[in-house]
């Protein structure tokens, strides 16, 4: 049977620390099996002498196998079995009382498995019954009244006295160190999973963070384009009437004015939601993305009420709903603009209008405007056909157009986001989108979105009864 290599840990089961040389945990635990082994050797150094005088052996051949069964306990971490097949083999002799003792202790603790302990500890139970039986015996000879169960009992006794209780430690220290290390597994599964979850949560936040960025870029290309298209047209028209028809030239600037003043509303309204998603976050009561679409809000609803107001002070009629961003009902205004601007453009509503989702009406009136915005810049003077259908669970949208007429382009930049725009507002909501040049040498833009109709809440107050 091998013994080598059992691993006992430092008594204490306790932290780490750093290690010591060769087979201790640590340089403390090299001192302490040190000392031990200097008190063992010194234990049996004088019962070696005692028991060669006893046997008639040279005392100098006891202490020196006195001083080498007692030292033997410094190896009691790396051999532990050997230590007590030791401790069994000296009882006879009534060697090495500490060495037993501590020997059953670090088997008891080490990671040896427990029928081996169990075989060992019993094995040095019945050897030191067996003594203690015999010295007994041998010191009570000359009294004969004393019964021998009295003696058996005693010698019972004094071995499970001198066995029990260093198994037993034994085996509570390594009940304990097991305990203490898969504490420490534990704690250690949790870090490398609260790892994991910190690294996910870094990475749906910088997907967020890039969602957000796309929509900013988007909701900036609809809101600028358009408008700063139509200025460029009319500065255009402009220059070419300035001499002619100076009354018409007065009235495209004006326009031209009114435009420039829309766009800056608007830039205005989506700044005023970043800042006050800014503000939020800064207070720490809301997450690192406080908004979910640009251009919503109380603030653009609020003043897109004031820009639609008739002078007279007075809003939208109390109950009435407030679309939050700019909806279908705003169409007719977005075609008179390309109107304006110059564009043959008509607009054709089938079905039965309703009130929509604000998403998906704000997702509608885009996907027009960056239509319109694209026939200003690519196929100026085309006419160009705005059809816009109710349906029972959706809303639909048409725009499209005629080739060119052959009127100068005016030099108006394009980024090529315009479509991938759409289409992304569109299949967010779930709907579908298709753009793509015409038979006549046009270009159609469609767009189905999933909707349902807005159920109008009753704000009055309940009915008498």
């Amino acid at each position: 049977m091998s013994t080598t290599g059992a691993h006992v840990p430092d008594d204490r089961g306790g932290g780490r620390a750093r290690p010591g040389p060769w087979w201790w945990p640590r340089r403390r635990s090299l001192v302490l099996d040190a000392t031990l082994a200097a008190v063992s050797a010194l234990e049996c150094f004088v019962e070696g002498v005692s028991f060669a005088e006893k046997t008639g052996i040279e005392p100098g051949i006891g202490a020196v196998f006195g001083l080498l069964v007692g030292a033997s306990l410094l190896f009691r971490r790396r051999w532990p079995i050997a230590i007590v097949l030791i401790a069994i083999a000296v009882t006879p002799a009534q060697l090495g009382f500490l060495l037993g003792i501590v020997g059953l202790y670090t088997l008891a603790a080490s990671e040896v498995p427990r029928r081996i302990t169990a075989t060992l500890a019993g094995m040095t139970g019945v050897g030191t019954m067996i003594v203690a039986f015999i010295q007994m015996r041998a010191s009570l000879r000359q009294d004969s009244d004393t019964p021998m169960p009295v003696i058996v009992i005693t010698s019972v006794l004094m071995a499970l006295g001198l066995t029990a209780p260093p198994v037993l430690l034994g085996l509570y220290v390594r009940a304990r160190r097991r305990l203490v290390e898969s504490l420490r597994e534990r704690a250690d599964g949790l870090e490398r999973e609260l790892t994991l979850l910190a690294e996910k949560a870094t990475e749906r936040a910088e997907r967020a963070r890039s969602d957000e960025r796309t929509r900013i870029a988007r909701e900036m290309h609809d809101v600028v384009a358009h408008r700063v298209s139509l200025m460029v047209v009319h500065a255009a028209a402009l220059k070419a009437v300035a001499l002619k028809d100076p009354e018409k030239a007065s009235a495209s600037a004006e326009l031209l004015g009114d435009m420039g003043r829309q766009a800056l509303n608007e830039l205005r309204q989506m700044l005023g939601v970043l800042r006050t998603a800014q503000v939020v976050n800064g207070a720490g009561t809301g997450s690192t993305l406080a908004f979910t679409e640009l251009g919503s809000g109380n603030a653009s609803g609020a003043a897109r009420t004031a820009g639609h107001s008739d002078g007279t002070g007075s809003g939208p009629q109390a109950g009435a709903r407030q679309p939050d961003g700019p909806c279908l009902a705003e169409l007719e205004a977005l075609v008179e603009e390309s109107r304006a601007a110059g564009m043959r453009v008509e607009l054709t509503v089938e079905g039965e209008v309703r009130s929509c989702e604000d998403q998906v009406e704000r997702t509608a009136y885009r996907v027009v405007q960056e239509a319109l915005t694209n026939v200003h810049k690519h196929a100026p003077g085309a006419g160009t056909e705005v059809r816009l259908a109710y349906r029972e669970a959706e809303v639909a949208v048409r725009v499209e157009n005629g080739p060119s007429d052959g009127s100068p382009a005016a030099a108006l930049p394009s980024g090529g986001h315009g479509l991938v725009g759409m289409k992304e507002r569109v299949t967010a909501l779930g709907g579908g989108f298709v753009a793509g040049h015409t038979e006549a040498g046009g270009f159609r833009v469609s767009a189905m979105i999933p909707a349902l109709p807005v159920v109008a809440v009753p704000t009055g107050p309940p009915a008498a009864g």
